[in-house]
């Protein structure tokens, strides 16, 4: 196997880990901006017009001869994509989050693969063969995921101390009313259900309109301007529309393009080849890096129950992925055997010869034998 064919398998895990560290980061900046007064209705309008801005140029310029033409339908469910994943997914995310903590919604967050997989089971984007080993792995590691989001939102337990934690007031975030955190778990949770039926949606656009850089564009354009009217509903309050260099710039930005943009974009290359299941599948990594950053910069506790759940989520999410590395190994080796299938010997037939990249092939013609008369 040489270095050119392990970078084309490698390329897509790298480029999902690089995501989740971008996705870690979003978590920490925005709970630092909303605990300082800034609207998330705002955050959510100004993150997607920096994403629109930024990623335009790169649209026209890269994709200007292989952009498709713009059907109704298309425009419909682009429309819809930046409903799902601007307006509801975002604005839920960061109510849930305020109401929560960024470990915490971080945590829940792993029950993304979960519900992307049972969408895309229901959609029958996912094809499931009971008596198959790596199918029941993808049914058991998403029961085995909803459990440990379930111990995580039931069972608290005691606080964990960190070594970077001795000696600094943390935050109790589990002294909020049981009331309130609980809305805010159901807000994750819907939050986390939009973004899944986005990712379905979005893999179903990329095939009527391949082309990623400008099908992310659009998205955030329409999404600033959907969440822009919500805005304008719920924040009536003029003062909230400003941003001043500080960290609320920064957030925006930062989000706008890391977490919009680009993830737009590169998730929707790696879709491509390897399904919206696998893109949600590396979750776990942000959890694990928002929980030692949250605890450090935010000062937020990590309870045992939480731990707990997390360990059974990472256990399901990682029989989902050897489920759905089996499929893809299976999908490898039959486009193999069917390529082979269409070579045949130069022993068995006579006709044309064609060379395609290295293989010889040739053209069968079969005539028909007239009977004389």
């Amino acid at each position: 196997m040489g270095v050119g064919e392990v970078m084309k398998k490698v390329k897509p895990y790298l480029a999902m880990v690089f995501l989740q560290f971008g996705f870690a980061g979003l978590y920490i900046v925005s709970v630092l901006s909303l605990k300082r007064g800034m609207s998330h209705y705002v955050l959510v309008v100004y993150r997607n017009g920096i994403a629109a801005v930024v990623m335009a140029p790169f649209a026209l310029w890269f994709e200007r001869k292989v952009r498709p033409k713009m059907t109704a339908s298309c425009f419909a469910k682009i429309l819809l994509l930046g409903l799902l994943e601007p307006v509801f997914d975002q604005n839920f995310y960061y109510m849930g989050t305020k109401a929560t903590s960024a470990s915490f919604s971080a945590a829940l967050y792993n029950v993304l693969p979960a519900m992307t997989f049972v969408l895309a089971v229901i959609l029958r984007m996912e094809k499931i063969k009971i008596k198959s080993l790596r199918s029941q792995a993808k049914i058991c590691g998403t029961i085995i995921t909803v459990i440990g989001a379930l111990v995580m939102i039931i069972y608290k337990g005691a606080i964990v101390h960190m070594m970077w934690t001795k000696g600094h007031d943390q935050e109790d975030t589990s002294s909020s009313s049981n009331a309130h955190f609980l809305l805010g778990t159901f807000m994750l949770l819907f939050s986390c259900f939009c973004w899944a039926a986005f990712f379905i949606l979005q893999s179903h656009t990329l095939k009527s309109y391949p082309a990623e850089l400008s099908l992310a564009t659009l998205i955030c354009f329409f999404g600033m301007i959907e969440s822009g009217a919500v805005a304008l509903v719920m924040e009536r309050n003029t003062k909230a529309w400003k941003v001043g260099w500080n960290d609320g710039l920064f957030t925006a930005v930062y989000s706008g393009i890391v977490c919009s943009g680009v993830a737009y974009y590169v998730q929707g290359i790696v879709m491509k080849e390897r399904g919206p299941v696998f893109v949600t599948a590396f979750n776990p990594l942000v959890m694990i890096i928002v929980a030692v950053l949250g605890s450090f910069i935010l000062s937020e506790n990590i309870t045992v129950g939480r731990i707990i759940g997390a360990v059974i989520i990472v256990i399901g999410l990682y029989m989902l992925i050897w489920g759905k590395a089996k499929d893809q190994e299976g999908e490898n080796s039959e486009e193999k055997k069917g390529s082979k299938s269409m070579e045949l010997p130069k022993s068995v037939i006579n006709g044309d010869q064609h060379e395609i990249n290295g293989k010889e092939y040739y053209t069968v013609v079969e005539i028909q034998q007239t009977k004389n008369p």
